[in-house]
């Protein structure tokens, strides 16, 4: 995904995530749906798939709010695949309620028709382990192999979810002091009461990361690239940071956040946003080589064939905003690891590639550029943001110096094309107009679409919602409220063959 002399890399990519794709069970999975959404994308002519982090998610459903930076989430495991393993009936399925809206994720019907029924197939699936060698604690090879493998996260994930259920859903902040501050004759007593509950979080895992092999697999025999989401921060109310506390700024002697994470006033939001989680102790991390972070990008490398690092600028300089504040204008910039801790992923990554999410509101933040430069990670342009007044615009393609860059029409925090204009006159869309060489609001979404294709930059996604021209009902994300986010799902077979011959034609045209 870089830009080197005497070679072309333009690519382009559809942003879809798993959670929006079709299906029976509520929420997209890693079923049929997903590899029929392979063979589109290798059909249209698409190299790419974009998603949004497959963590499990959590306040306000959004995956950025996860409680783990290593774990999967559970929804997205293929239901029909764990009946044709016989480990669910039919009946079962069609007993539970998944929503009353095919294209909106009812995350509350969700949780417990989706929990209970993944309960019923660990069940079934001890049941067939222990029958296999009339032993009540023979595992199977492959799930050990996993378990071993990933026992630097997944013990403490597992443990944390267990306990976590133990106290009916609440955050491990109001847990007893002794299991709060994991002390280590209460982390064993836990361990051994809750082993049964420690080993269905540990098969949920084991599951997901064995189907989300598969369609990646199925992927790459496509010649597609998946491209990851790794949120920059993690929940308070996560694995992590229960597990780990010396790694973020708490109070040590009740562990809570001294300041947590937000961002100031910008384009998304006038009073800026407090997003809550707590920020990372960067002197304690550094102490190890940052050993936390390459643990999680080393996972997410196998993952993934490109990493999308969201919020690049806080590890340049990063916004932390007081704990009580109601949002994120009385914020202050503290000082981020910057090249050390890009040092330190370099080593781990391999042959994988990133993405860096750089923009950084009203004011760019001084550093960004120059640490993107040396790392040679590119970074994004959103042409939602290019029409203003300024013809200078970083966002207008006319301005693109470098092609080692991602291009996208709008990102998942964005109205959609159609919604972002629907309300804007025609004297505010004249420099637009002129632009694209377009006459009418209609015209928008597809000249901006083409407008990003034939740009210089090495790669460019658009989202499917844009591709499909529907309005803000379809809008993923909306930053700085709760309630009605990350719930969008597209239809079946409901992207008409005219857009997928369109899509194709662009990428034929320019060489993409």
């Amino acid at each position: 995904m870089e830009c080197e002399e005497g070679k072309t890399m333009r690519e382009s990519g559809i942003l879809m995530p798993v959670s929006s794709l079709p299906g029976p069970y509520g929420i997209g999975c890693f079923g049929k749906e997903a590899f029929k959404f392979v063979d589109f994308l290798a059909d249209a002519g698409q190299k790419i798939w974009q998603l949004l982090p497959l963590s499990p998610t959590g306040y306000g459903d959004s995956p950025y709010q996860s409680c783990s930076a290593f774990a999967g989430n559970p929804y997205f495991i293929d239901l029909d695949a764990l009946k044709e393993e016989g480990l669910l009936t039919a009946a079962q399925l069609k007993a539970e309620p998944w929503g009353d809206d095919p294209k909106q994720v009812d995350y509350g019907t969700l949780y417990t028709s989706r929990y209970k029924v993944l309960r019923t197939a660990y069940a079934a699936w001890r049941k067939a382990c222990k029958g296999l060698h009339g032993c009540s604690d023979y595992f199977p090879d492959d799930y050990y192999a996993f378990t071993l493998a990933n026992e630097d996260w997944l013990d403490d994930y597992a443990l944390y979810m267990a306990v976590k259920g133990k106290y009916e859903g609440k955050g491990w902040m109001d847990w007893d002091e002794d299991i709060r501050f994991r002390r280590p004759e209460a982390l064993s007593a836990c361990r051994e009461e809750l082993a049964e509950e420690i080993n269905y979080w540990k098969f949920l895992q084991f599951k997901f990361f064995e189907q989300w092999k598969k369609l990646k697999q199925y992927a790459k025999e496509k010649e597609l690239q998946i491209v990851g989401d790794i949120p920059i921060y993690v929940a308070l109310d996560s694995a992590d940071v229960w597990s780990h506390p010396e790694l973020f700024q708490l109070d040590e002697e009740n562990l809570t956040p001294l300041k947590v994470s937000g961002v100031p006033p910008d384009a998304f939001s006038e009073n800026g946003q407090k997003w809550g989680s707590p920020v990372y102790n960067w002197s304690r991390m550094e102490e190890d080589g940052f050993a936390w972070w390459q643990a999680r990008m080393l996972e997410h490398a196998k993952l993934f064939d490109v990493i999308r690092l969201d919020h690049f600028a806080a590890i340049v300089k990063y916004y932390v905003v007081p704990n009580k504040a109601e949002d994120g204008r009385s914020g202050k910039w503290s000082r981020g690891p910057g090249k050390k801790l890009t040092d330190a992923i370099e080593k781990v990554i391999g042959d994988t590639h990133i993405i860096v999410e750089d923009i950084a509101g009203k004011s760019p933040i001084p550093g960004v550029k120059k640490l993107m430069a040396r790392t040679g990670w590119p970074g994004i342009k959103i042409l939602m943001f290019a029409f203003g007044d300024d013809t200078a615009n970083e966002h207008l393609p006319h301005n693109y110096t470098d092609c080692n860059l991602v291009v996208y029409a709008g990102t998942h925090d964005n109205e959609t094309i159609v919604g972002y204009f629907r309300d804007k006159t025609d004297y505010e869309l004249a420099y637009l107009y002129e632009y694209l060489n377009i006459k009418y609001k209609e015209e928008i979404p597809d000249a901006l679409i083409r407008a990003a294709y034939a740009s210089i930059a090495d790669v460019v996604i658009i989202q499917m919602q844009d591709l499909m021209k529907l309005g803000n009902e379809a809008r993923m994300n909306a930053p700085s409220t709760v309630g009605r986010n990350w719930r969008w799902r597209i239809g079946t077979d409901e992207l008409s063959e005219e857009r997928r011959a369109w899509i194709r034609t662009l990428a034929s045209v320019y060489h993409r």
